[in-house]
């Protein structure tokens, strides 16, 4: 419809500016109210018959208005040819002008019809300030060379920011550790003038992880495709009680390319295992150094309309790890393939949704004779942790009422004749191939005490993890796999919040053995999106 077509912003289309009209009249009343002599009406109408594409008229308000209430009309009914001539920007006194046209030339010179030039200016002011280098960006629109009919010059204002130096500290639960940590990071934008923010973040996990970081962003710049990141890191985790081991890693990660949908990035890390018990032989066989040179591409489509709080739409993450990029020995050699599929539902009755998802995953060594090898400890899959698995998007994590590395393959750490010994006598191994599940519907409470998006849900989790390497696929049945799969439901209360959300639940334990690391009962839970 006519109608639907974009309206001028009056902040878009400053006083002064001259835009293309075909000389269209205006009302006999408008132009009583104009007070001009009749010698210069003649002479104004002469010039207007003589160059019928650029009107130039007083920089008057009521010319202005005059001139927007025709532009408008004409916007109305259909398509204003327009011609970009020049895009023009000001206001930058430490970032490079280079950086804001990057962002911004491409799109708005690709701009044939008024229409088009407001939805590339307000997608562009967006990307401008996402960048987060400035306080405020004005666009607005100026008329181009008289010997050009119909050009427009853009005009770019930005306001640096003020304020470079910013923090923020919180806890949260890391997804990728499955534990709970407090958080702190620091960041410092533009100091070399390229748009660059540079940040250190420093987090403690709650089971004694701790990782030290820096790095630096990059935005889209001439000789770069897409945005570049740069991050080094020092990571401690220990592990003592849940596998028998505890993991000290150094690395750097490089943000090859990415942009809404794709993701590709270059690990490389040295890493050391000690276990000072040595009680498990499958964690023995595993100690000393090896270093990790990858590659891992992320494919991410997420159209639900929030991370926190679904209520409709889908998301669907694949991701492809491959280790082993260096030619020698102690570099680690596997595939790891994930999948994360997830759908909302709504139901059309107190804000209420079903939401439902699968998980899984797969990782193998490669090389001669990889189903006769061994996968390393850290690479494989664990389920379990004090996770919601609605914002755990991105591959098997999380599951309601089991703990860390709760369900996976066990070993004992010594010989044990007792059958009903105590779970933390085993190590958790991991497992190769994992499947998880989950449905989860959220509703509206019918009360005013609960605002601000304060809502119940009810809620249902099964997975399972098993061993397929070292001769394990040989014995790996798909039904024995999925009656074996461990289960929980239950019902709680979410608060969710623009960085995180918190679940009070009640989980009840519907499936599990002997080994598991599970327990029935209350559960508070703070969660990011993943």
């Amino acid at each position: 419809m006519p109608g639907s077509d974009p309206i001028p912003d009056p902040e878009t289309l400053q006083p002064g500016n001259a835009i293309d009209l075909d000389g269209e009249d205006y009302d006999d009343d408008e132009d009583d109210a104009i007070e001009e002599d009749d010698e210069d009406e003649d002479e104004d109408e002469e010039d207007e018959d003589e160059n019928d594409d650029v009107l130039f008229e007083p920089a008057t308000p009521r010319a202005v208005k005059l001139k927007m209430d025709t532009l408008v009309r004409r916007m109305l009914t259909g398509p204003v040819p327009i011609h970009v001539h020049n895009v023009i920007i000001t206001g930058n006194m430490k970032t490079k002008g280079y950086i804001i046209e990057t962002q911004a030339s491409e799109a708005l010179k690709k701009a044939t019809t008024m229409q088009d030039l407001l939805r590339a200016s307000d997608a562009v002011n967006s990307r401008l300030k996402s960048l987060g280098l400035f306080d405020s960006v004005a666009i607005t629109l100026d008329s181009g060379p008289p010997e050009i009919p119909g050009s427009v010059n853009v005009i770019i204002k930005v306001e640096e920011a003020r304020n470079r130096v910013s923090g923020e500290i919180g806890a949260y639960t890391n997804a990728e550790a499955k534990s709970s940590s407090v958080e702190g990071s620091i960041k410092y934008k533009n100091l070399l003038g390229f748009g660059d923010l540079w940040d250190g973040s420093i987090a403690y996990g709650f089971d004694r992880t701790a990782e030290v970081s820096a790095g630096v962003y990059l935005p889209r710049l001439k000789t770069l495709v897409a945005p570049m990141t740069v991050r080094a890191y020092l990571l401690t985790q220990d592990l003592l009680t849940f596998s028998s081991y505890k993991e000290r890693s150094v690395g750097l990660s490089v943000g090859l390319f990415s942009n809404r949908f794709h993701n590709l990035e270059y690990h490389l890390a040295w890493r050391n295992l000690i276990d000072p018990s040595q009680m498990t032989s499958s964690v023995k066989m595993q100690l000393g150094h090896d270093y990790l040179s990858s590659l891992k591409y992320t494919l991410k489509i997420d159209k639900r309309n929030s991370p926190v709080r679904p209520t409709k739409g889908y998301a669907f993450i694949a991701k492809t790890h491959i280790g082993g990029l260096a030619p020698d020995s102690q570099s680690l050699r596997f595939l790891r393939q994930e999948f994360d599929l997830r759908c909302a539902i709504p139901l059309g009755f107190y804000h209420a949704a079903l939401n439902f998802g699968i998980c899984s995953g797969v990782i193998f060594p490669w090389g001669s004779g990889f189903l006769n090898r061994t996968t390393s400890i850290p690479e494989r899959f664990f389920l379990g942790g004090n996770l919601s698995p609605v914002c755990a998007l991105g591959g098997p994590k999380a599951s309601w009422g089991f703990k860390t590395r709760a369900t996976s393959p066990y070993e004992p750490k010594r010989q044990i004749d007792d059958e009903n010994a105590d779970v933390a006598s085993r190590d958790s191994l991991g497992g190769n191939f994992t499947v998880t599940a989950l449905a989860d519907l959220s509703f509206d409470l019918p009360t005013r005490w609960f605002r601000g998006g304060i809502h119940a849900h009810v809620f249902a989790y099964a997975g399972n993890v098993a061993m397929l390497t070292e001769n394990e696929f040989r014995s790996f049945s798909m039904q024995k796999f999925i009656g074996s799969f461990r289960s929980s439901a239950g019902i709680g209360v979410v608060i969710p919040t623009n960085r995180f959300r918190v679940e009070l639940n009640y989980c009840y334990i519907l499936k599990k053995f002997a080994n598991d690391h599970a327990k029935a009962g209350f559960w508070l839970t703070f969660s990011r999106p993943s």
